[in-house]
């Protein structure tokens, strides 16, 4: 059986516009009729269930649990299905739980979810804890997501420095312009100079949506609900050089 593509979407700081470009980049691949499964990794204060508007009947710590306690019969227990290509697994409804949780099972969630969707995302919280690090080690990609705003750039030059020095290269680096709509203090040229690396992808102020709001409330995507979308081409690229299944 073909095994997904599991990328991770982490950015070195709050506010980088993670959880929005994961749900978009998971409409962009839904668009090209492949599946996704979003596993909301952000354990205590994830917000995918709300942002797409459905309520989990079990999560990420009732799958942990159960696991460990031999309760476990199906993955799709765990699933949460927004349409025939996208579905999730949501963070715990109650973070109390969060640190109850064992990295391992996020792993087995991955080793299973890969043989049943074309990709598998993780949508992470900005800190390097032992469950963001052992996702990190795990996946195929790691999408890593900044703004053109100091703060943001700090932080992501650290964690560039600690990915080079364990000789991690499986990274791209994302400009999130859409994110930080006023914010361009810094040419491109100077953003490579202060991080001392190349920036791969550029999600561009066109991509800001005013209403996003209205998206959430409706639970929609908006890159699957417009027929064309600002930077189409480059979230398709981003797809393309992720990879996926082998048809």
């Amino acid at each position: 059986m073909a095994k997904g593509t599991s990328i991770a979407v982490f950015g070195a700081k709050g506010g980088t516009g993670k959880t929005i470009f994961t749900l978009n980049l998971a409409g962009a691949i839904a668009k090209l009729g492949k599946t996704c499964l979003i596993v909301d990794a952000d354990l205590y204060s994830g917000q995918i269930d709300c942002a797409l508007n459905k309520k989990t009947k079990k999560d990420i710590y009732n799958f942990a649990d159960d696991y460990s306690n031999n309760r476990y019969k199906d993955f799709e227990d765990y699933v949460t299905v927004y349409n025939k290509n996208i579905s999730f697994i949501g963070a715990p409804t109650d973070p109390r739980r969060a640190n109850k949780i064992d990295p391992k099972y996020l792993s087995i969630i991955l080793d299973k979810a890969v043989f049943k969707y074309d990709f598998v995302i993780f949508d992470m919280s900005h800190i390097l804890n032992e469950v963001n690090v052992n996702i990190l080690d795990m996946v195929d990609k790691i999408l890593l997501m900044t703004t053109n705003d100091p703060l943001d750039l700090k932080n992501l030059k650290t964690v560039l420095s600690l990915f080079k020095d364990s000789n991690i290269n499986k990274y791209k680096v994302i400009l999130n312009d859409s994110a930080a709509n006023n914010r361009d203090y810094f040419s491109l040229y100077d953003l490579k100079v202060i991080i001392d690396n190349n920036i791969d992808y550029i999600i561009s102020n066109k991509f800001y949506i005013p209403n996003m709001d209205a998206y959430v409330f409706d639970g929609k995507i908006f890159t699957l609900e417009a027929k064309k979308y600002p930077d189409e081409d480059v979230f398709n690229l981003i797809i393309k050089d992720a990879g996926g299944k082998d048809e």
